[in-house]
């Protein structure tokens, strides 16, 4: 796998985060004949709704819609993501092994911790993947992630960039639509804030975001770092 570059590898906390939050952008990149793989930090095994077997399948469901092949799980304790420098070297593992050019994780400031903590542990172990002498358990070689954007869940935050996804908005809704445990009320649901009308919420954030850079739907992003524009901002 060393030589098996991603172009994007996108963390989440739980199954669905990554959907949630850029599962337009996953689409349009992939159309584009982009590789890109998502790692699910946990199982999801303290869900109010759904079970892990449950989650797998949606989750996989999820990426074959977005034309994701490649997705796995780190299976870290749900509600356990802290600084743990053993959870730091398995995500350096992954990084190291996909290699990508761009990391996405979840914005810092959500209403969920894990989603938070999870942002913190990728941090870490971005930084560490391209220290020569931080060892992990393989043989892979360090790796320098050029860039890490932050994708938002149950936020909504002024965004640094945003990605035009009018053409891949069904796509998002399909994929988040998979997930049929955690969105879809029935009479065995408990009662979370996804089973009323999450989705529904999703795609108005999305569609307000749009109208903010004059397009139908686009994904908004958080980053650290100034962003460089190789192309002439005035026109001819």
């Amino acid at each position: 796998m060393e030589n098996n570059h991603f172009h994007v590898l996108a963390f989440g906390a739980h199954a669905d985060d990554v959907e949630i939050g850029m599962a337009g952008t996953i689409a349009k990149l992939t159309s584009e004949g982009k590789k890109i793989a998502i790692c699910d930090l946990t199982n999801a095994d303290l869900s109010s709704n759904g079970t892990v077997e449950l989650r797998k399948k949606e989750a996989k469901l999820a990426a074959e819609i977005l034309g994701v092949p490649l997705r796995t799980s780190l299976a870290f304790p749900d509600r356990g993501l802290f600084l743990i420098e053993e959870y730091i070297k398995k995500i350096v593992t992954v990084i190291r092994t996909y290699r990508p050019k761009i990391v996405f994780a979840p914005y810092f400031e959500d209403r969920h911790p894990d989603h938070g903590n999870c942002a913190r542990l990728v941090e870490e172990a971005v930084f560490s993947a391209a220290i020569r002498n931080y060892q992990t358990d393989d043989s892979h070689s360090p790796h320098r992630v050029e860039r890490v954007y932050f994708y938002m869940i149950n936020g909504f935050h002024k965004p640094d960039f945003t990605i035009d996804i009018s053409l891949f908005i069904d796509k998002k809704l399909d994929a988040l639509r998979a997930y049929k445990s955690q969105f879809e009320q029935t009479e065995q649901s408990i009662e979370t804030p996804l089973v009323n009308g999450y989705i529904e919420t999703v795609e108005a954030r999305e569609k307000m975001f749009g109208k903010q850079v004059g397009v139908s739907y686009a994904e908004g992003f958080k980053t650290k770092f100034p962003i460089l524009l190789n192309r002439d901002l005035i026109g001819e």
